[in-house]
């Protein structure tokens, strides 16, 4: 029985896979550089490649970091496409339905038509498309392999399965239906051509309305700009009426009974052959106030400095009272309050703090159990002030996690908190990035002040460039207030230290030279106050945070001492004298006598009371008994001090004291609190174990990330080339057996014997062709079969048989959804549905040129 699909054509037009495999290796590293998911997993054949390009999750992530006159060149590339007919093929020249098409092709300047730019920026939509091409998102139908690859594109086609991500109406315009209203369709190819002195599509349009009911100009107008589909009005009404007169005019398509859609045609004449209304090609300039640049340094200077500052209070504060970490990971609510209240700030730049020591190495989880955060062992004490700022700002610049979600919700009304596992975004450092970037570029028109742009105006910027992945703005908020705190800007711009980090240009002598000059003198007064007349140097520092506490900062620091904070020096191994020769070589005047008094009466005092640790202790009814065990050397480690006649401190625990005098030979008894001897009870003991880190804090402690390596782009374009290169050999190889056949006296077809009701013969996988490996990953099959869904051709489709075998037939895919693929069986002229998971893998009928 003969087959009811109709008879292919003597030679198929070009596709997106014929021009993939004629691009030169540099451009097909190019496109694997630009678009590095495509060799991950490496495909294995350039029909792979070109499959794995045109699937929807590739093209999704391209349109993501795609900008808006990107995605304008594609949508009018995809809109204007029906209007060219279909490729060209390279042996026989146009078609007839491209003959017979409005445009002749579709080049970079009918594009610049459509979109209504300038002609000054012509050049850059042309640019714009030639990258299009070379990152597969459009493809050169008119390209001929003996051409050049740096010519601009010929007539352009947008690659299979955009048109699925940039939905049924490309650019607000309807759909392309026939039969088209007299003259229309030929007015819009003659205004995107460039015809001189040609009609445009308006005025054509104004020629079919001329005997229009009223209002039917209106109710195109309503739907010129999209979206296309409008309600069906009320029967027997005015608009009703001029809605059926457009509908027999073909101006207007009834989808169903209650909507009608303006096509595409008519949509282009309304819109005078544009697909667009937006004509910019450049993105909006950020909006803002003026700063001096020696403004916006002092400001981050400042912010820098009162960062470090409070990092180095973070670290002195978790070392004398580590915060323990809460069960799900991250640090506590009242922890975190009571932080904020020592480090004089809110919340919010209490928590960024924290995370920013914690993303320099500088606080971590203790691993104990239970755990704690803890300062860590680094030469941070050793640094200078800018050294320690580019340590912050470095480690954040790279950061994945967002610390202004601190305080907000998560999914399940649990609030975020400070290290928490819940703050990490893998897209936080593409968009620091952006938000720094606006930044630089930001501008104002005399180029002698800089700008500070709020976040409004960034969050535009950013959505230019990338329309499909529009940033939130609390994030972009979020960013700005941390650039704030952590001095990479001042007053809203970018500073001289700022761009040295995004440049990577020293940015810690960039802070250097943006900095007061330190001073190493203070000002001692008798009402126990000091006066330093600037930014103090590191040992003036280090010397104010332990003896004095501060009252006021700014151009001078105002410090007061007091009983406490000589305590607080004395506590830190400081003594009289000592802290009193120092202050005075630090003071150009003799220190006052009340300060004099203050620390001498302190350091008296101090020490009077003393309080030790000790784990167990040794008692005795007769001293004799405990005469020498203090001085044992045997003993040593058990760390024994008499506090009395008859009793002796251990700083072992009790267990293990006892232990080692029952092996000394002495006779010893364990006793409670309540002074009375314990009761060793048998029977089931159970071992003490700690108990385990929580997997938060182990997360938090991982460090590092574990990355895949890409592979070289020039090595794969290399391996994919030798597969092509194989597969037409074998090509080749079976032509010329054919051929061979034939001129034995052989017709060269194969005869087989057919049974409607018998199932087609298995054919075993050995038996299958080496030549063309088809598509092994399974998105690169379904692609393939996509795009035989979107071209109405067959495909070889290899599936996993009842026993395990592989099938292979030739199929019209007619559906694919919900993991089924309904398709025809031209053989048996029968539908037949197969689950996805079952193809092993999918051919192109039409061999490889």
């Amino acid at each position: 029985m003969a087959s009811s699909l109709p008879a292919a054509p003597a030679a198929t037009p070009r596709h997106f896979a014929d021009d993939l495999r004629q691009r030169s290796d540099a451009a097909l590293a190019a496109l694997l550089r630009a678009r590095p998911d495509l060799a991950t997993p490496s495909p294995s054949t350039l029909r792979s490649l070109a499959a794995r390009a045109s699937s929807r999750s590739s093209l999704e992530r391209a349109l993501a970091r795609a900008d808006a006159l990107t995605l304008r060149v594609l949508e009018a590339v995809l809109a204007l496409e029906p209007l060219a007919g279909p490729p060209a093929d390279p042996s026989t020249g146009p078609s007839p339905e491209r003959a017979e098409a409005p445009l002749p092709r579709i080049d970079a300047a009918v594009v610049a038509r459509a979109l209504g730019v300038p002609p000054d920026d012509r050049p850059r939509v042309e640019a714009v498309a030639h990258a299009a091409v070379e990152h597969a998102l459009l493809w050169d139908a008119g390209h001929r392999p003996d051409d050049g690859a740096d010519g601009a594109p010929a007539d352009l086609r947008t690659v299979p399965g955009l048109d699925e991500l940039l939905g049924p109406y490309p650019a607000g315009l309807g759909p392309h239906l026939a039969p088209a209203p007299d003259g229309l369709a030929a007015a819009v190819g003659r205004a995107l051509g460039g015809t001189p002195g040609a009609d445009d599509g308006t005025a054509a349009l104004d020629a079919l309305l001329a005997e229009a009911p009223p209002g039917s100009r209106r109710i195109l107008d309503a739907l010129a700009w999209g979206p296309p589909v409008g309600l069906v009005p009320a029967a027997g009404t005015r608009p009703r009426d001029a809605v059926n007169w457009l509908v027999t005019q073909h101006l207007l398509v009834r989808s169903d009974a209650r909507h009608v859609v303006l096509p595409r045609l008519a949509g282009l004449a309304l819109r005078d052959a544009r697909t667009h209304r937006d004509t910019r090609t450049t993105p909006p300039g950020p909006q803002g106030r003026a700063v001096a640049p020696a403004t916006a340094d002092a400001e981050a200077a400042s912010a820098a400095l009162e960062l470090v500052r409070r990092v180095r209070l973070l670290r002195t504060s978790w070392d004398a009272e580590p915060p323990s970490v809460l069960r799900a990971g991250g640090l506590g609510v009242r922890d975190l309050r009571r932080l904020a209240a020592a480090l004089e700030t809110d919340e919010p730049g209490a928590a960024f703090v924290v995370e920013a020591a914690a993303l320099a190495g500088l606080v971590r989880d203790d691993g104990e159990a239970p755990p704690s955060y803890v300062a860590t062992v680094t030469d941070w004490d050793d640094l200078d002030d800018a050294d320690r700022w580019a340590r912050l700002a470095r480690a954040w610049l790279v950061s994945r996690r967002a610390p202004w979600l601190v305080g907000s919700r998560d999914d399940k009304g649990a609030l975020r908190a400070p290290l928490s596992p819940d703050l990490q975004r893998p897209w936080v450092p593409r968009l620091r990035d952006g938000v720094l970037g606006v930044l630089a570029d930001a501008r104002t028109d005399d180029l002698a002040s800089a700008l500070a742009p709020d976040a409004a105006s960034v969050v535009e910027v950013l959505t230019w460039h990338t329309p499909r992945s529009v940033p939130p703005a609390s994030a972009v908020d979020g960013l700005l207030a941390e650039a704030g705190w952590l001095g990479v800007t001042g007053a809203g711009a970018l500073s001289a230290p700022g761009r040295a980090l995004l440049a990577d240009d020293d940015p810690a002598g960039t802070l250097r030279a943006v900095l007061p000059q330190e001073v190493d003198e203070i000002l001692l007064q008798g009402d126990l106050t000091g006066i330093v007349p600037g930014r103090p140097s590191r040992a003036l520092a280090r010397l104010l945070e332990r003896a004095a506490d501060v009252e006021s900062r700014g151009a001078a620091t105002t410090v007061r001492f007091g009983a406490a904070s000589v305590t607080r020096a004395l506590d830190q191994g400081e003594t009289a004298d000592g802290l009193l020769e120092e202050l005075a070589r630090r003071s150009p005047v003799p220190v006052p006598q009340p300060l004099d008094y203050l620390v001498r009466d302190t350091a008296r005092r101090h020490g009077a009371v003393r309080v030790g640790a000790a784990s167990a202790y040794l008692r005795a009814a007769d001293a004799t008994v405990l005469t020498g065990l203090e001085h044992d050397p045997g003993l040593a480690g058990l760390g024994l001090v008499r506090l009395a006649p008859t009793v002796l401190a251990a700083a072992v625990p009790p267990a293990a004291l006892h232990e080692a005098l029952r092996e000394r030979g002495l006779v010893s008894a364990l006793e409670g609190p309540d002074g009375r001897v314990l009761v060793a009870r048998r029977g089931v003991t159970g071992r003490a174990m700690p108990a385990p880190r929580s997997a938060a804090a182990l997360r938090m402690g991982a460090g590092g990330e574990v990355t895949q390596r890409a592979p070289d782009p020039e090595a794969l374009v290399a391996e994919l080339r030798a597969v092509d290169e194989a597969a037409r050999a074998g090509a080749r190889a079976r032509g010329e057996a054919a051929a061979v056949a034939r001129s034995a006296g052989g017709s060269g077809a194969v005869q087989r014997p057919r049974d409607d009701d018998a199932e087609p013969t298995p054919r075993p996988v050995d038996d299958l062709p080496d030549d063309d490996p088809g598509t092994q990953h399974p998105a690169d099959g379904l692609a393939l079969v996509r795009d035989a869904l979107r071209t109405g051709s067959t495909v070889i489709v290899e599936v996993a048989g009842h026993t395990g075998r592989l099938e292979r037939r030739e199929l019209k895919p007619l559906r694919l959804d919900g993991g089924r693929l309904r398709a025809l069986d031209p053989d048996r002229e029968a539908e037949l549905t197969i689950a996805v998971h079952r193809i092993a893998s999918v051919l192109p009928t039409s061999p490889a040129p």
